[in-house]
């Protein structure tokens, strides 16, 4: 035999013998553990029994234990619960003591009230047949009377009220001339003073604008050059301006006329522009008339600016900034409005001062009381309504709202800073010189106050004098007697109010004359 066929035969024989070893090993290893657990589970169960034995005691002296204490907690609630019973029981019947004490009070205030309403059922009644009984003898009264005095009631009642109604004439008459007489001596030094200090701390100059400009030129030829080819020139600075240009034989001039000064003052800018530069066409007219509208609303913007701090006025809407810059072109019987407005302003700010009143709301009223002079040539309506819509529009305050409404009288003045911007108003417009009027609007002013005057009976002439700051009027002394010159004096002066308008005030003064004439022969 080989000896690779025998080592190979040996190792075999080596491995089943391990193999059987192994085996064996096994088997007694696994009997081993089973007789060691089995061991260990007897041990476990003898000690689950005894533990569970003494769960059981302990469990059982647990529950003795509880039912003890919860026998005490019952006992003691139940204690507790008898006291508060108790006590709720002797609560309730003092209560039901108290209560049947006040329904016996009831009982017996019942029983006085019905008491009374017999006792003054009884005197109703008897009251009733008094006043029956008092009819009859009033009536019995007045027949008597009506037969002693041979007058009805209805002719008696009119006698009384025509003798009552001149006697109260005559006494309203007089009450009206001492009180008068009262408040003028009260007010008038006052006022003299508020108003002669507030006109001596602002001082403004007199305006006197004209609805025209010139523009000066450095020769007559520049006027063809204007002019320009069959008039295009001409007629492309009125059609891009809004104005007139007025080239006559005024030698190196040419006038400019338009009612709106903004426009009359971009066409002179522009035109100064265009002769500046000598180049004059259409293309080029069109971008200086641009350049002089820009320059313009500079102007305006600063003008409004201007305003605002020369018044110390302070959160003016943007808007009506600029609004207040167009009124530097309005002019109001040739007086600037916008000058106009900031001497307002100053002056109903100073005599808020005097009085007392908040003077920055005043200078602000008196600033934009006139700022619907500046739409009022594109919107249709008085400048007033129109200044009320813009500041209503850009939430002003609500006196700065009444105070431009009421500074003409279109309403009646409900607060002291309206009737200091409305005196203000009156202040600014009537000093010597601050306006220039129309020769013949002065004149119908003067006709229409005369003959207001003169419509009324009784009334024999009237003059109007002091440049129609005062009326006088001489009245018939057998029409009009002292007490009723009172009255018509201020009828007329009422009507002039409602009826014209007029800067500053006016006087009425009634002149009645009484003259006894006899002759000795």
């Amino acid at each position: 035999m080989d000896i690779p066929i025998v080592i190979l035969l040996c190792v075999i024989c080596c491995i089943a013998g391990a193999a059987i070893a192994g085996f064996i090993c096994f088997r007694q290893g696994i009997r081993y553990r089973k007789k060691t657990a089995e061991a260990a589970i007897g041990s476990a169960e003898e000690e689950a029994q005894r533990i569970v034995k003494d769960a059981g005691k302990e469990a059982e002296s647990l529950k003795k234990s509880a039912l003890v204490e919860a026998k005490d907690e019952i006992h003691k609630s139940r204690s507790e619960a008898e006291k508060e019973i108790k006590e709720r029981r002797v609560e309730i019947s003092r209560q039901e003591r108290r209560i049947q004490q006040k329904e016996e009070t009831l009982d017996k205030k019942i029983d006085m009230i019905e008491k009374k309403e017999e006792s003054l059922t009884s005197k109703h009644k008897a009251a009733d047949e008094k006043l029956a009984e008092a009819d009859r003898i009033k009536k019995s009264q007045l027949d008597m009377l009506e037969k002693i005095s041979e007058f009805t009631k209805e002719q008696a009642k009119e006698h009384l009220l025509n003798s009552l109604e001149s006697e109260l004439v005559h006494e309203k008459a007089v009450k009206i001339q001492s009180y008068e007489a009262q408040l003028k001596e009260e007010c008038e030094s006052k006022a003299r003073q508020y108003i002669s200090l507030a006109i001596s701390r602002w001082s403004s100059e007199q305006v006197s604008e004209t609805a025209v400009s010139v523009v000066s030129l450095p020769n007559d030829e520049m006027k063809g050059r204007i002019i320009g080819r069959e008039g295009r020139n001409v007629k492309a600075i009125e059609t891009l301006t809004g104005v007139e240009l007025i080239i006559d034989d005024t030698p190196e001039a040419i006038t400019i006329s338009c009612f709106d000064q903004v426009r009359r003052e971009i066409a002179r800018i522009a035109l100064e522009k265009l002769i500046n530069d000598g180049r004059i066409h259409p293309t080029r007219i069109e971008e200086m008339v641009d350049k002089a509208r820009r320059e313009v609303e500079q102007r305006i913007k600063k003008e409004g600016e201007r305003a605002i701090l020369e018044t110390n006025v302070h959160g003016i809407n943007p808007e009506l900034v600029k609004l207040l810059g167009r009124l530097h072109y309005r002019t109001s019987y040739r007086q600037n409005v916008l000058d106009h407005s900031i001497e307002v302003a100053h002056l109903a700010g100073m005599m808020a001062s005097e009085l007392g009143v908040d003077a920055a709301l005043a200078r602000r009223a008196g600033l934009l009381h006139d700022i619907g002079k500046a739409l009022s040539y594109e919107i249709e309506g008085s400048h007033v309504q129109i200044g009320v819509d813009v500041c209503r529009k850009y939430k002003e305050n609500p006196d700065v709202l009444h105070a431009i409404e009421a500074h003409h009288g279109d309403v009646e003045t409900r607060t002291v800073v309206a009737a200091l911007v409305q005196a203000a108003d009156a202040i600014s417009a009537a000093r010597p010189g601050a306006r220039s009027e129309n020769y013949e609007n002065y004149i119908k002013r003067l006709e229409k106050l005369e003959e207001i005057c003169s419509s009324y009976d009784g009334v024999e002439k009237s003059y109007a004098i002091q440049a129609g700051r005062e009326v006088r009027i001489m009245v018939s002394p057998e029409k009009i007697n002292d007490e009723r010159m009172v009255l018509v004096a201020r009828d007329i002066a009422k009507r002039i109010e409602n009826e014209m308008e007029y800067p500053g005030q006016i006087k009425v003064h009634i002149i009645r004359e009484s003259r006894a004439i006899e002759y000795a022969k």
